[in-house]
């Protein structure tokens, strides 16, 4: 690699991880020598691009765009650029697509280019007097150049007004400040640039002052009564998620409808992309029902007339809902938002807001490039529960966790719930490492107590818009005969493995019936992680075996009553997870309980428990994570069944 190559990819990660710079990996760097460019391929993202990220591209086959006459009919015009750029590549056979601004970088004298949107500056270049102040601001070093259409057309803009700029001042500009668009920065080394860039920050930091702080702010519960709804009047063939987000900036963005049009219209091509070139605006009075049919119809008219589905409403009194395909989105649809907010503040301080025009945003509506720069960045999720949202009771560790990652895998979006903050939050933060676009998100919940069951669907509700399965797997076993248990031990055990088991149904069911109700023909699941203690008695464990016998009882009662919203009600009953930390805890395992307390004849040591359990499945073994996953799938995937108890136990319970 050359030492260049290397200096680039550290400053593109530097900017590129700060989003007051880069937001969806928006902005592109390069270097170039006196043959090659190397630029940003796009659907890369500049805070983790590395070598492979960047495509190397002829500098002779570039110069052939800046003479050549294209179709002056722009779509065909900029098919034809698209092809040019392709056909310019070194190294064609690993698919990159450079970056839509390659010829711009080309232009540019120096080797090193690095184009952003940072926010400050575009609080400026958003503003009403952005072309004046740019002068009073920089002086003469900087070219600035007013909106054009990106692509071919602001290439040959900037061309012009460097060509002026060196005619002017005899220098190659270094700083070129792009209305509604942001800044390139050049210079022969990194170094350069970083102090570019510095100067250029502390003299709009001079200029801003103070704004508003950004505060979060309560989200309101009237939110599990209304997203639930809303994501189902969004999702068609396909499944939404949704976020809730409440802050001061939205607070005051959402006071009146003239504060609303200070964030409503798009200030440069990446609110566009991302968000939208319009979101909807509604009024929460406290009226649910009324908020829910206006947003029907509102909703129904914008996919109707637009030619996406909407990705951002805003509701007075409630919030910003975010909309996407998957949480990735959902991460971007926020970064960008709070973006917008932030640019219409410092344009404050610059004479007020100038947003696109019409015109304007029309163009990037359907301009080719964009979109395929948007479905590079928001990408795809795959598996058997694609999309699909789900709780996962007692799910840092043990069987739960076996389910999380399982379930992760297959493209769900997963809430953790568990007592043990810790190991909950190491576990969810594991999973969020990498590309992936569905999410998992901690709760810290105590399934045996009903405000924390509610706050952990509440939760659910604004960090993902719903829920489609609900697994209550968290439980407690405490092992001993009549003698040893104690009233207190034996009431802990019913409220964990029984009563809990009544509370998520409650709370669960209430969000999945509202769903129903909005999207009548979609199926929902509430699992129990049940035990084959749940279908025959076990020794020296009533207290275990009563809840699990129990439960299987609530299974059958509460499927009667929910099929008709859809919501399946079933039970796994799995055999022994050996391997976990149930039973394999060296220090309150049930191994070392089930020693302690005399229930195997003859046990001296751990292992000889651990031989005499494994003998009694006809498998052989115990239980696995997968084995219970494999039930799972049954269970979500078809839709004619409810009200079992389905044993995964190796034959060791068959029945009857």
């Amino acid at each position: 690699m050359k030492p260049q190559i290397q200096e680039l990819i550290n400053i593109s990660q530097f900017y590129g991880q700060k989003k007051d710079f880069v937001i969806a990996g928006g902005g592109n760097t390069s270097f170039k020598d006196e043959d090659h460019l190397y630029i940003k391929a796009s659907g890369f993202s500049l805070a983790t691009i590395g070598e492979d990220g960047f495509a190397q591209l002829d500098r002779q086959a570039l110069q052939v765009i800046s003479g050549k006459t294209y179709s002056t009919n722009v779509m065909e015009r900029e098919n034809q650029i698209k092809n040019d750029l392709l056909n310019a590549r070194v190294h064609p056979e690993r698919g990159q697509r450079p970056s839509v601004e390659t010829s711009l970088h080309n232009l540019l004298a120096f080797r090193f280019v690095v184009h952003t949107h940072n926010t400050k500056i575009n609080g400026l270049m958003c503003s009403q007097n952005a072309e004046r102040l740019t002068t009073v601001l920089f002086g003469t070093d900087v070219v600035y150049v007013p909106y054009v259409d990106p692509g071919y057309i602001l290439y040959k803009e900037v061309e012009n007004r460097i060509n002026v700029y060196r005619i002017r001042t005899g220098k190659e500009p270094k700083i070129i400040l792009l209305q509604n668009h942001g800044i390139f920065v050049a210079a022969d080394t990194t170094d350069e640039i970083y102090a570019l860039y510095d100067q250029v920050i502390a003299t709009l930091d001079s200029a801003i002052g103070d704004i508003q702080q950004l505060e979060d702010l309560p989200i309101d519960p009237a939110v599990a009564k209304i997203v639930p709804a809303i994501r189902m009047m969004l999702s068609g063939d396909t499944l939404k998620v949704l976020k809730v987000v409440n802050n001061s900036w939205y607070k005051r963005f959402l006071s009146s409808g003239t504060e609303y049009q200070k964030i409503a219209l798009p200030f440069i091509p990446d609110g566009i992309v991302y968000c939208n070139s319009s979101f909807i605006f509604a009024d929460y009075s406290g009226e649910v029902e009324v908020l829910l049919n206006e947003l029907s119809e509102v909703i129904k008219a914008y996919i109707a007339t637009q030619p996406k589905a909407p990705k951002v409403i805003c509701i007075r009194g409630i919030g910003c809902i975010l909309a996407s395909d998957n949480a990735q989105g959902l991460a971007t649809l926020e970064d960008v938002m709070m973006d917008t907010c932030m640019i219409s503040l410092y344009s404050e301080k610059f004479g007020g807001q100038s947003p696109m025009t019409p015109k304007q945003v029309q163009f990037i509506d359907t301009w080719e490039v964009e979109q395929y720069r948007s479905a590079q960045s928001m990408g795809k999720t795959t598996g058997r529960v694609d999309r699909r949202i789900a709780i996962v009771t007692g799910g840092a560790q043990g069987f739960g966790a076996g389910i999380v990652e399982n379930l992760m895998a297959n493209g769900a979006n997963v809430v953790i719930a568990d007592l043990n903050e810790e190991k909950g939050r190491e576990f969810t933060d594991s999973l969020n490492v990498g590309k992936a676009k569905n999410k998992a998100f901690f709760v810290k919940a105590d399934v045996s107590n009903a405000a924390s069951v509610e706050n952990l669907v509440f939760q659910t509700v604004c960090e993902f818009g719903g829920l489609d399965i609900f697994i209550s797997n968290a439980g407690i076993l405490r092992a001993g005969g009549l003698d040893e248990m104690t009233p207190e031990t034996f009431e802990l055990m019913t409220k964990v493995n029984y009563s809990a088991y009544f509370l998520c149904a409650k709370y669960a069911s209430a969000v999945m019936k509202l769903q129903n109700q909005y999207k009548p023909d979609h199926f929902m699941d509430i699992i129990q992680i049940n035990s084959k203690s749940g279908l025959k008695g076990s020794n020296r464990n009533f207290a275990y075996a009563g809840g699990k016998f129990g439960g299987i009882g609530l299974t059958q009662s509460f499927a009667m009553e929910l099929i008709p919203s859809k919501i399946k009600v079933n039970s796994i009953c799995p055999g022994n997870f050996f391997d976990g930390p149930l039973w394999a805890d060296e220090e309150n395992g049930l191994f070392v309980q089930y020693l302690r307390a005399g229930k195997v004849p003859g046990a001296k040591t751990i292992n000889d428990v651990k031989r005499f359990y494994e003998a009694q499945v006809p498998a052989g073994r115990g239980c696995t994570p997968l084995d219970v996953m494999r039930a799972v799938y049954y269970i979500i995937e078809q839709e004619y069944e409810t009200g079992q108890a389905v044993p995964v136990t190796g034959g060791q319970n068959m029945l009857n």
